[in-house]
């Protein structure tokens, strides 16, 4: 099979493209022949580090056009999309549209309490040594990837002072969920999309499992799978096929936003069956074969991409 299975005019745009799955799914995409429009937000001091990311997607042969800009901002998006027009002209299309924008909220509910036992201490005064020095040394232990200690490691530190409310909730929802129809829609309306084109976004684990500090984005998650299926539906008409990946635990750096993503990777690594965490190549690689031809009938799914992390019972 050609390296290039797309055409010379085909494009994807990426929104969230500069890290994680978007950086990852970008640089797939391109090595198989498609175009990137890539959006993103990042500081200057950070494109030192991106720039280079960059230059193996234009090494691919395709083409590439870049924004360092508000994806979530409708008139930037707007922008956006007349400057990919003129690119498209008459015989370019778009055939996917990758939402990966990692862009929300991250905080408790409520005030935690005081945990009213500690098995740490209990072990401690067994061995007969001090709490500190055996804290001292779980941690270590842990943070060097023994995952089996973490029921006994230095608890997660939350915000006691602030809390999620209903702005933070919303703005999260619209970020990391609805964005997603926005997009999609100003796509379609301008006839950019391919009569087979994919809409593809990202959920987690979060969208049915309680996470401490994850519940906006929990909701945001179930929000984008909700948007998808409608997608997928009202939109078939026009040639779109609309799925989202359900990933397992990847140490991306919206993971490592989480307070707690040591104890979540540790987590995941137990009960993965290969006791690996996933990477953004596992789930680039699937956001390439829904983006082939032969993929064309599977239409409103969430895919896990998880190496069986989600099915699996193991706690150790």
């Amino acid at each position: 099979m050609s390296s290039k299975e797309f055409s010379s005019d085909e494009w994807a745009i990426i929104l969230g493209g500069s890290s994680g799955f978007g950086l990852a799914a970008a640089q797939k995409l391109a090595c198989h022949g498609l175009n990137i429009c890539l959006v993103h937000r990042d500081r200057r001091g950070a494109m030192s580090r991106i720039e280079p990311e960059f230059d193996k997607i234009r090494s691919e042969g395709v083409s590439l056009l870049n924004f360092n800009k508000d994806a979530l901002d409708s008139d930037v998006r707007d922008e956006i999309l007349d400057e990919l027009g003129k690119t498209l002209e008459d015989n370019g299309t778009v055939r996917v549209v990758l939402h990966s924008i990692a862009f929300g909220n991250l905080k408790l509910i409520a005030q935690e309490r005081v945990p009213t036992g500690d098995s740490r201490k209990r072990l401690a005064d067994e061995l007969g040594v001090e709490d500190s020095k055996l804290a001292r040394v779980v941690d270590r232990l842990f943070a060097e990837g023994c995952d089996g200690l973490q029921g006994l490691t230095t608890p997660p530190e939350y915000s006691s002072e602030s809390f999620l409310d209903e702005e933070d909730m919303a703005r999260t929802i619209e970020s990391m969920g609805t964005n997603l129809l926005a997009w999609t829609q100003a796509v379609a309306e301008r006839k950019f999309f391919s009569d087979d084109a994919r809409v593809l976004g990202l959920t987690s684990e979060g969208n049915r499992i309680a996470w401490k500090g994850y519940a906006a984005v929990g909701a945001a998650k179930v929000a984008l799978e909700s948007v998808s299926r409608s997608i997928a539906v009202e939109m078939a008409s026009l040639g779109i096929r609309s799925n989202i990946i359900q990933a397992g635990v990847t140490d991306t750096p919206a993971l490592r936003m989480i307070p707690g993503n040591d104890h979540l990777k540790a987590q995941a690594r137990i009960r993965n069956p290969f006791k690996r965490l996933t990477t953004p190549t596992d789930v680039a690689n699937v956001v390439y074969l829904l983006a082939l031809p032969e993929s064309s009938w599977i239409n409103g799914e969430i895919i896990r991409v998880d190496g069986g992390e989600s099915i699996s019972g193991a706690s150790r």
